[in-house]
């Protein structure tokens, strides 16, 4: 007869051996999992388990040490009069009108007489450099001006044509406009020699259309697209209205087009360098605030010389010209996180990893008010006991951020990355020398200008939350996810991130759109995600470009987390916490209040951990905060309380913190049930929460604008936090 422990082994070993089996784990994973094992059988058999002293002081100081102080309640509450939203001066966003839809690659291999109708050349990719008078002269005298204009052909900046303003239309590659070509007159010679362009190729074959489509992984194949050819001539006659206007204000324009449609006009001096690198430490293009300015038939000649009237009559020509679904500036998004002041310094049986800091990690802990629970606890534990399954490699969770910081031990040794990309366009905010390409490594995001005083790691603490680091391998901190595939998508940078990056990130990250290689190639994200996380913010309604390509994506059955926003407003005015098909995430304290800092309304869906750290209401002495991945300064060791230079975990706050526990669950709910709907995954999820009651959410009219006034008191108002607070030990897969 076997004895009691010998029948909890096998019990045990029998359950984890099979999801060992379907995950098709690796070595390292199994020798993770003995170890999960032997601590289950522990706990089963109420032997002596480690302490969570005893788990600290058994790994060297580098796995434990932390930042982050509790901070006093003036720093923390960003201040009312927030400024208007940023945008980068002379960069434009737009989409011709009544664009034929894309074909999905699989649909033209199932049916190869689609391919009739599709683009599989790099037309769709190219861009058009127009001088403005003044360099067109230049050039004449000095073809060198050209070949510095065009730069590298490579990435973004390949198939350039570049050309005078007066020959720009006349002389395009291949024209669409339906003018009568005679109206115009011919260019002269001198005037031509100003233009290198393609010439175009002969019309592919159908046969080598189908050649040319890329084989790709299932899922991918069902996402990845191609443009229709009608869809080109829509372009380029939209293209040619963006010359048309550019001419008419005296303003150099680089064109952009893609095969999403989305088109980025770039004008003034800008515009003439493409590559955008010449040595400078700070952006070549600057930023400015909303304002204002008008663009009147009384100031419209000064538009040549004030980059921001001219940026202004150009959207206004192109917006009256009715070509363009959306015409709109090409914003700038910031980091969810709320920011330290510069110079701040640092009963069930259940499954539970042994990262020495996860006992402080009360936000993944069980809710509730027993030893080891948290009341603001999203209930982690819960999930990975009661479910069996701390996530699958077979589901993917993109983090549209600042990057991964790839240095970091935790990261460096997880098996949970898969390749990225950085989408950052220009290289002064990438910070890293270059432009697009395979390397999202997070080099830094330090801006003064903006508050930033200090590299946030951003993206680093935002995707540790979700599982990006190595979990349950005795280090540091514990993810919510342990074993689902990360896609870390570079699109924020120096002083934060381009909507025209933004959107494409977005895109790319669902596997609807490839980016380029250094020698052109396309390359496609080999692993599109189930779940996008955008901890990232705009004061401003959803921009319609975004709209764009949430919806591209949500079509392909991908879910859209957005981070609520932390500057204590309602979210219809914040993107992409606003925009539609996307689930908002407000941020809650220890306590499972909404933080102050939080935005509130209509449009939140769910109210997750985004941490307080002016509070420590589980009394433990360090601030609430919620305790991730990220490389900091001004550290200390949790075992002996000494200083640490530097470290490699700290505790931020922000709805940002909030949104990746939210995608973190989604991720959970399709390891376990990979069948699911996006709309069925969402449902469920919101199964796992606990009702709003008491006050949860309430707070002084004065500090929060467009909340609810409370019937009797004129001075609390409700802000709407959702349906509830995340609960994954609440969450029903029984149907």
């Amino acid at each position: 007869m076997k004895t009691r422990y010998q029948a909890f082994q096998l019990t045990v070993c029998g359950l984890l051996a099979l999801t060992l089996t379907a995950c098709d784990r690796q070595q390292e994973r199994a020798d993770r999992a003995n170890g999960l094992i032997s601590s289950v059988i522990n706990q089963i058999l109420g032997n002596e388990v480690d302490s969570a002293p005893d788990q600290l002081e058994a790994v060297p100081v580098e796995a434990r040490a932390m930042s982050g102080t509790i901070q006093p309640q003036s720093v923390q509450v960003p201040p009312q009069e927030r400024a208007a939203s940023r945008f980068v001066i002379g960069s434009i966003v737009a989409k011709p009108r009544d664009l034929p839809p894309p074909v999905a690659m699989a649909s033209v291999k199932a049916d190869p007489t689609l391919a009739e109708d599709i683009i599989v050349d790099d037309m769709t990719e190219a861009k058009i450099v127009v001088l403005d008078e003044e360099t067109t002269e230049e050039a004449m005298s000095n073809p060198e001006v050209i070949e510095k204009i065009q730069g590298p052909t490579t990435k973004r900046t390949r198939s350039i044509a570049v050309m005078s303003p007066r020959v720009a239309i006349r002389e395009r590659t291949r024209s669409l406009s339906p003018r009568d070509p005679d109206a115009e007159q011919a260019p002269s010679a001198p005037e031509r020699s100003v233009m290198r362009s393609r010439s175009l190729p002969r019309p592919p074959s159908i046969e080598e259309k189908i050649a040319a489509l890329p084989d790709m992984r299932p899922k991918l194949a069902e996402r990845a697209l191609t443009m229709r050819a009608a869809a080109l001539d829509r372009q380029m006659i939209a293209e040619d209205r963006m010359i048309e206007a550019a001419n008419k204000f005296g303003v150099a324009a680089a064109i952009q087009r893609s095969r999403t449609g989305q088109m980025v006009i770039e004008i003034g001096a800008d515009a003439m360098s493409p590559t955008q690198f010449q040595g400078q430490t700070t952006p070549q293009q600057t930023y400015a605030y909303e304002t204002d300015i008008e663009c009147t038939p009384e100031n419209v000649e000064a538009a040549r010389n004030d980059p921001l009237l001219a940026m202004q009559c150009v959207i206004d020509d192109l917006q009256a010209s009715g070509e363009f679904e959306y015409v709109e500036k090409d914003y700038v998004f910031d980091a969810q996180i709320i920011r330290r002041p510069e110079g701040e310094g640092p009963t069930t049986v259940q499954i539970t990893p042994n990262d020495p800091l996860f006992d402080l990690q009360w936000h993944l802990r069980s809710q509730g008010s027993d030893t080891g629970e948290s009341a603001g606890g999203a209930g982690f534990v819960d999930f990975w006991t009661n479910e069996g399954t701390q996530g699958s490699p077979d589901v993917v969770v993109a983090v549209i951020d600042t990057g991964l910081d790839m240095a970091h031990p935790d990261i460096s040794e997880s098996e949970n990355l898969v390749r990225g990309w950085d989408m950052v366009t220009d290289p002064l905010v990438g910070n890293d020398g270059d432009g697009r390409d395979d390397n999202p490594d997070d080099p830094g995001d330090a801006c003064p200008e903006n508050g930033v005083f200090a590299d946030t790691y951003h993206g680093t603490h935002v995707a540790g939350t979700v599982g990006a680091g190595a979990t349950n391998n005795r280090a540091g901190i514990a993810g919510a996810a342990w074993n689902v595939k990360i896609v870390p998508v570079r699109a924020l940078g120096k002083c934060g991130g381009r909507l025209s990056d933004i959107n494409d990130a977005i895109r790319w990250a669902a596997g609807e759109i490839p980016e380029f290689n250094e020698l052109n190639e396309e390359v496609w994200n080999d692993n599109p995600a189930d779940i996008i996380n955008l901890s990232i913010g705009l004061f401003r309604t959803c921009p319609a470009s975004l709209q764009d390509a949430i919806d591209a994506v949500t079509a392909q059955g991908v879910v859209v987390v957005a981070a609520a926003g932390n500057d204590r407003v309602s979210t219809e005015f914040y993107a992409p916490a606003g925009c539609r098909n996307v689930v908002t995430v407000a941020g809650s304290d220890a306590r499972g209040f909404l933080a102050p800092y939080s935005n509130f309304g209509d449009e939140v869906d769910i109210l997750a951990p985004g941490g307080d750290l002016t509070r420590d209401d589980n009394g433990d002495g360090n601030p609430d905060g919620v305790l991730s991945t990220k490389s900091a300064a001004n550290c200390f060791d949790p075992v002996s309380g000494q200083p640490v230079a530097s470290c490699f975990y700290a505790y931020e706050q922000g709805t940002s913190m909030a949104a990746p526990h939210v995608s973190g669950a989604l991720a959970l709910i399709k390891s376990k049930r990979p069948e699911l709907t996006a709309t069925e995954l969402v449902s469920r999820l919101m199964t796992g929460v606990t009702s709003i009651t008491g006050d949860q959410c309430l707070g002084e009219c004065r500090q929060f604008p467009g909340a609810t006034r409370i019937e009797g008191n004129d001075d609390i108002c409700l802000r709407k936090c959702g349906s509830g607070l995340l609960d994954m030990g609440a969450v029903d897969l029984s149907q």
